[in-house]
């Protein structure tokens, strides 16, 4: 592992296996979580939801829970009038008002004295309903004359004007180049279909807030992925400014994209307005798998045309994925990532992608690691398979022969100049060689390989850096750490480097929005790239500052000064030198603390934006390049999948601290064997969760998960701090897909449905043999 700087000098933390500052607290159990959080005269609260996935509210009485022992507190959709909706579509209301439209959408709450005293409260609201006819099926809902979700959907505001219509949400597309003549002239074309289920995060900490009304503002601690969505959300469901709401993050058990949006804060927040006293919402394990935004289910089909040598002529792709009842999540807004991502990794010099998300009477689907790209991934390689199979060719050489290069366009005109895919497949083959893999090809046993292109979250940000009085520097942002370590050593690592002190004599603030400038959330792998960026740009005002309290402390000239170790010296003159407590002591009395904020946005990246419609998400900032490769053996008697060997090559740009890299390389490799291999949130023919516990949803365990072998790729991004870009959330990108492969490999024949339960794979090996692979 290289330790220089971009100039070639050699770095103090930049690269190095820096410990967390939350570890030892973690590790001891001593860390304050969200849902660990009390405060003196806090009620409890309890909702109550719909228990059908359609009907109209006739009646809606609250006058016998109001009564009963302990009760403080009874609102309804009359105390929250607001609607909101994440980002792009506002449908959103914090209480069902007139209309439910999904099994355990709010229809009131309560605020108790106890938990049980708030629960059978709840209980006691009456609520007479007239049934509707449940839209739950994701494709028959767009069919016409299908019931309309939301019949006043022309109504909503958007932030954008965009395709939408009936119970179509939103929909994003690219076309370029001359799709339907290649497919004419193509050699041959080939079609598959695939689907998916819904995952859900299943983070360790359920959702929780805690919430004040005090001096005419909502203060809460939640712990929040992204505090300033959540000040947006929980303003425009109330409907008060978002100056009026301030978010304080605790320490967070896990999030894995759950935790970017509002969800029970809002609730806590009206119920301490009305009850004058703090309350806490906190949900059990049936309400988070119920109600709490997984990934959507979708079915994505996609069309190839190749010529004779296997070169990719044209691709024809359609995505159907679920929004459930309302835009809640994530989904509508990275409805543009899904035709970014089948056209980002491989040369299709003609291309036509169409991503529709679709309401449906079902809970709302929202951000998970990978948004809108995972099932797409598992899509696009399940089917080249099949495409080189069809045209004679050896899977990984078709892949060679039409992977994106240096200087290709992706699908939306982006040149990718820094292209290091073919660098990708070539690591993994160093360590685990196709040739020898396929040659000792044995029955039941299979192998893939899959690269990738992913991105990096280009959102803004901002940060302050302080030295202070005892030459300690003090960081201070909205920056949430999640888990990754990003902000407890990466940022932390890059502030050290530039300021040339200890990494632990840079200390952070707790998470406020209150003191913390804007950040775009702990999302998409952008906290080291935004805010180390941020981070980096305020530290090296503050720099300058130090170097030039201290030439004249030191009557040098600042071009000769150097900043290591806490100290100002003279170059060549190692006895005459500063301590940087005495820098600040000097700075305070003369021209004043020194301090400054940094900020950033990513910069902009040409594309042609006449091919795109209806899409947010427009392009690729800070793109990484990454193959996995697995191989798998299937138990023919229990149609047991066993990953048997895992290779990873994970370009980060540069890798700021491996050990943390590694952690969520494993993660997301553990997290994608769980969406190939078990995971499913079903929901039943009335529109209810089965799934109400994690005895029934199958989360991998560490028996399920094999020895990874990771190899860390730099290729320095311009943008990115010391070169960064994005590490955390590539890493679960490709491993439904090389799973799917490979089991198709052991198979002989493909399964086209996730997860590849032991019961689907039984099912194909017993399928007719038409369906099996050449």
């Amino acid at each position: 592992m290289s330790l220089h700087t971009d100039n070639g000098a050699a770095t103090r933390t930049i690269g190095r296996r820096v410990r967390r500052a939350d570890g030892d607290a973690k590790v001891r159990g001593t860390s304050i979580y969200g849902m660990d959080h009390v405060e003196a005269g806090m009620l409890h609260a309890a909702v109550r939801r719909a228990d059908v996935p359609a009907a109209r509210i006739v009646r809606l009485d609250t006058s016998r829970a109001a009564a009963m022992p302990g009760v403080h507190a009874v609102v309804t959709a009359a105390d929250a009038p607001g609607r909101s909706g994440m980002l792009v579509v506002k449908d959103q209301t914090l209480f069902a008002a007139d209309e439910i439209r999904y099994v355990g959408e709010p229809l009131a709450a309560v605020a108790a004295d106890t938990a049980a005293q708030a629960a059978a409260a709840a209980a006691a609201v009456e609520v007479e309903l007239e049934p509707l006819e449940p839209v739950l099926d994701l494709e028959t809902a767009l069919d016409e004359g299908t019931r309309l979700i939301h019949p006043d959907w022309a109504g909503y505001e958007t932030f954008v004007p965009g395709p939408r219509g009936g119970n179509l949400a939103w929909e994003a597309s690219v076309e370029r180049g001359e799709v339907d003549a290649a497919f004419a002239a193509a050699h041959r074309v080939v079609t598959d279909e695939f689907r998916v289920p819904r995952q859900h995060q299943s983070p360790i900490e359920p959702h929780t807030a805690v919430a004040r009304f005090e001096q005419g503002r909502f203060v809460v601690h939640t712990p929040s992925q992204f505090p300033y969505l959540v000040r947006a959300r929980v303003a425009e469901l109330l409907g008060v400014r978002p100056s009026a709401v301030r978010i304080v993050v605790p320490t967070i058990g896990g999030g894995f994209g759950g935790k970017l949006d509002a969800l029970l804060e809002p609730l806590a927040c009206v119920l301490a307005r009305r009850a004058g006293r703090p309350v806490r919402v906190l949900n059990d394990r049936a309400d988070e798998l119920g109600t709490a935004g997984p990934r959507e289910n979708a079915v994505v089909r996609l069309r190839t045309a190749v010529d004779a040598e296997g070169r990719i002529l044209a691709q024809d792709g359609h995505v159907v994925a679920d929004n459930g009842a309302n835009s809640s999540g994530e989904t509508v807004a990275c409805a543009g990532v899904a035709p970014l991502v089948l056209g980002g990794t491989y040369r299709i010099p003609a291309a036509r992608y169409r991503s529709q998300v679709v309401y449906t009477n079902t809970p709302p689907t929202a951000a998970f690691r990978g948004v809108n790209g995972v099932y797409c991934v598992h899509a696009q390689e399940l089917h080249l398979d099949h495409v080189a199979r069809e045209a004679g060719l050896d899977r990984r050489e078709f892949r060679l022969r039409n992977v994106l290069r240096r200087g290709d366009e992706m699908v939306n005109g982006q040149v990718l100049d820094d292209a290091f895919l073919v660098e990708a497949l070539e690591s993994v083959d160093r360590r685990a060689p196709w040739a020898e893999l396929t040659a000792s090809a044995r029955p039941l046993r299979g192998v893939a390989v899959v690269p990738v292109t992913w991105i990096t979250n280009p959102g803004p940000a901002e940060a302050a850096v302080r030295l202070a009085e005892d030459g300690t520097i003090m960081l201070t942002c909205a920056g949430a750490e999640i888990g990754t370590g990003a902000v407890t050593t990466g940022v932390r690592q890059i502030v050290a480097e530039q300021l040339g002190v200890d990494v632990d004599d840079v200390l952070v603030a707790a998470t406020d929005t209150d003191t913390g400038g804007y950040d775009h959330g702990a999302q998409g792998s952008r906290t080291t790239y935004g805010m180390g960026s941020a981070a980096n740009d305020a530290a090296t005002q503050v720099r300058r500052q130090i170097l030039h309290t201290a030439a004249a402390l030191l009557e040098a000239d600042e071009a000769d000064l150097e900043l290591t170790d806490g100290t100002v010296t003279v170059a060549g003159a190692p006895d005459t030198a500063v301590t940087l407590a005495a820098v600040a002591g000097a700075a305070m009395f003369s021209h004043g603390p020194i301090s400054a904020t940094g900020r950033f946005m990513a910069p902009p990246i040409p594309f042609d934006a006449s091919c795109l419609t209806g899409a947010l998400f427009t392009h690729f900032t800070a793109a990484s390049y990454h193959a996995h490769l697995a191989e798998v053996e299937v138990d023919p008697d229990t149609g047991h999948v066993r990953v048997l060997r895992y290779v990873v090559a994970q370009d980060v740009g540069r890798a700021i601290n491996p050990t943390m890299i590694e952690g969520q390389v494993h993660g997301g490799v553990a997290q994608g064997l769980g969406y190939a291999l078990f995971e499913d949130l079903r929901i039943d023919d009335a529109g209810r969760v089965l799934d109400t516990g994690l005895e029934t949803y199958r989360l991998p365990t560490a028996l399920d998960v094999p020895p990874i072998d990771l190899e860390i790729l730099e290729n320095p991004c311009e943008s990115g701090p010391f070169g960064a870009k994005g590490a955390a959330e590539p890493s679960i990108l490709p491993v439904a897909a090389v799973i799917a492969c490979a089991v198709a490999d052991a198979l002989g024949r493909p399964v086209r449905e996730l997860p590849l339960s032991p019961f689907r794979v039984l099912e194909a090996m017993g399928a007719p043999e038409t369906e099996r692979l050449e």
